[in-house]
């Protein structure tokens, strides 16, 4: 072939790839971690068939680790170095990226290793929540090319001060039915998805009451106001602009922890009929269940959905229905509020607290929310999926 012709073709080449790409680096240098039971043990299988033949025609540079105990995954992010990856990529369920947060937290330099390190989720688990409100998808040759191409945003993340422990919280915070229906039902993990709604549906029909006292730092209690401010961030089209900060260390704690005095501003209810305490930072907990309609990546807030225990049967089906149908947000039972922080004590003797849909200690807990702490990579830019249709 003629010089002139190789020339044209590579020039041709690069203009494909600069339109494939866009602003997303090429070749991006991923640290896969493979959870060796996600997905009922199928999490190697399916990264080996169906993520990393893509990896490896992207061009990605990628070392491949398999976690070998509970907590291992926490670790190999403490010790990873932020200037050799662009990504930590978990095969595996919410569990892994939930570990993945808290290594790099636990980083000789957590900032940075946060902000440079996206943290993303391949669905190979039981819980494909945040592959699919980040990426869009729960199918793992999807996210792979998603991981490919997706772009870098801030994240924000939470701190859960609990005892003398402080732990950080990407998706979720639960005490009541939700939290109840998913970590009271391990022994029906055999079935699958199904087992969270047979769960749900027991303590459903039996009313089951979840007595708390809180205190909430509302940001926003009105529905329509936020909806209407929903709508206001959503319509930018400027990217995340991540905070500033002086210190490399975590952001200190604004409210204190757990056994401090709770911040005057705070409002106080003494919740003896709660069913649902439900607090979110992402859109969707499982492909069916938008339950933050609202939320978004890097607003500063945090999404709280609380619903009463003694409500009639028939309006308690009506909200799993209506769940399923993306209406939840409409039904008159729900009550949803923007936070910036919350505390929460059980009063039962026993019972389950899910961080991240990982079992918790049951006894109080305080949360506050960092604006944009962590990085994660995005196909949708400000928003989660499918929420351009609130707009």
């Amino acid at each position: 072939m003629h010089k002139d012709q190789q020339d044209g073709i590579n020039t041709w080449i690069e203009k494909l790839l600069d339109l494939a790409y866009g602003k997303t680096p090429r070749r991006r240098r991923i640290k896969v971690l493979v959870n060796p039971k996600g997905g009922v043990g199928k999490a190697q299988q399916l990264y080996k068939e169906e993520i990393a033949p893509i990896f490896k025609l992207a061009g990605a540079e990628v070392d491949v680790e398999v976690t070998q105990h509970v907590g291992h995954a926490r670790q190999i992010a403490k010790e990873i170095d932020p200037e050799a990856w662009d990504v930590i990529a978990c095969a595996s369920g919410d569990g892994t990226p939930h570990e993945v947060f808290n290594g790099l937290a636990d980083h000789e330099h957590p900032r940075k290793a946060l902000s440079k390190i996206a943290v993303v989720q391949l669905p190979c688990g039981s819980g494909n929540a945040m592959s699919l409100n980040m990426l869009g998808t729960t199918i793992p040759s999807r996210a792979a090319l998603a991981t490919i191409k997706g772009t870098r945003i801030p994240l924000d993340l939470a701190s859960v001060t609990q005892g003398e422990k402080r732990y950080i919280s990407f998706l979720s915070q639960a005490v009541g039915i939700v939290a109840d229906s998913d970590l009271g039902t391990e022994n029906l993990r055999w079935m699958g998805a199904a087992r969270f709604e047979i769960g749900f549906l027991i303590r459903l029909l039996g009313k089951t009451l979840y007595p708390v006292e809180v205190w909430l730092g509302i940001e926003s209690g009105d529905k329509m106001a936020i909806r209407q401010a929903f709508r206001k961030e959503a319509s930018l089209f400027s990217s995340y602009e991540r905070p500033p900060s002086d210190s490399d260390d975590l952001p200190p704690l604004r409210f204190g922890t757990v056994k401090d005095d709770v911040p005057a501003d705070w409002t106080h209810i003494d919740y003896k009929n709660m069913g649902n305490f439900y607090c979110g930072n992402m859109s969707f907990m499982t492909a069916d269940a938008n339950f933050f309609p609202c939320a978004l990546p890097c607003d500063g807030k945090l999404d709280l959905l609380t619903v009463d225990g003694d409500i009639p049967r028939r309006r308690g089906l009506n909200l799993l229905t209506s769940l399923v149908k993306n209406q939840l947000w409409d039904q008159p039972e729900v009550t949803f509020r923007k936070l910036n922080g919350f505390r929460i004590i059980p009063k039962a003797k026993s019972g389950y607290i899910s961080i991240d849909g990982e079992h918790m200690p049951f006894e109080p807990f305080q949360v506050e929310v960092h604006q944009g702490l962590g990085t994660v990579l995005s196909s949708f830019g400000r928003l989660y999926y499918t929420q351009t249709a609130l707009l």
